[in-house]
C-alpha cells in the first residue's frame, strides 16, 4: 500500500461521522485545498436551515470577505432544504458564487461558464415566477453583474473576490 505526499495511506479516505468521504484538509478562502498541516479558513457548516433572509444575509458577508465558495455553500444549503419551487432560484445563486470562485482562482473559461448558467437560472426563475426582487434580491442586476464579470475573465482580468463580490439586494 503506498502513501500520497501528505503521508496519508493512499486508499484511506477522509470520512465525516457518518461514513461519507469528506477531505479533512484545510482549505484556503477559495475553498482550494491545503496539506494536511497548514492554517486554512474555517469551513461553512453543511445541512444548516436557515430562513431565505438568513441565507441571503449570510452570504452576502462572505461574498464581501472574499470568500464566495462558503457563500456558495450557504445558498447549496437553502437549495436543498427550501421549497421546491425555489430551487432554481438557491441554485442559480450558488452556481454565481462558484462562478466567482473559479474566476477568482484564475479559471476563466469554468468562471465564465458557470455565471452564465447561474445568471440564466436566475433569470429564468424570475420569468417563471413573476418575481423579480424576492428577498429583496436585485435579480436583474445579478444577472447583469454575473454577464459582465464572464466577459471581463474571458478577457483576461484578474479577479479579486471580494473587489468583485456583487452586492446580492444591489449596489
Amino acid at each position: 500500500m503506498g502513501s500520497t505526499s501528505e503521508g496519508q495511506q493512499a486508499d484511506a479516505r477522509d470520512r465525516d461521522s457518518e461514513g461519507r468521504a469528506r477531505s479533512a484538509r484545510p482549505r484556503d478562502g477559495l475553498g482550494r485545498p491545503l496539506p494536511y498541516d497548514a492554517q486554512g479558513v474555517p469551513r461553512q457548516p453543511e445541512g444548516v436551515v436557515r430562513t431565505p433572509e438568513e441565507t441571503v444575509t449570510e452570504a452576502q458577508a462572505l461574498l464581501a470577505a472574499g470568500k464566495p465558495f462558503h457563500a456558495h455553500e450557504v445558498f447549496e444549503d437553502a437549495w436543498k432544504s427550501g421549497p421546491d419551487d425555489e430551487r432554481t432560484l438557491w441554485r442559480g445563486l450558488a452556481q454565481l458564487a462558484v462562478g466567482l470562485t473559479h474566476a477568482a482562482r484564475g479559471n476563466a473559461t469554468g468562471g465564465a461558464r458557470l455565471l452564465r448558467r447561474g445568471a440564466g437560472a436566475i433569470e429564468e426563475w424570475a420569468t417563471r415566477t413573476d418575481r423579480k426582487r424576492p428577498y429583496d434580491l436585485d435579480l436583474p442586476g445579478l444577472a447583469e453583474w454575473a454577464r459582465g464579470l464572464a466577459g471581463d475573465v474571458e478577457g483576461g482580468a484578474t479577479v479579486d473576490a471580494g473587489a468583485r463580490a456583487p452586492g446580492l439586494r444591489g449596489a
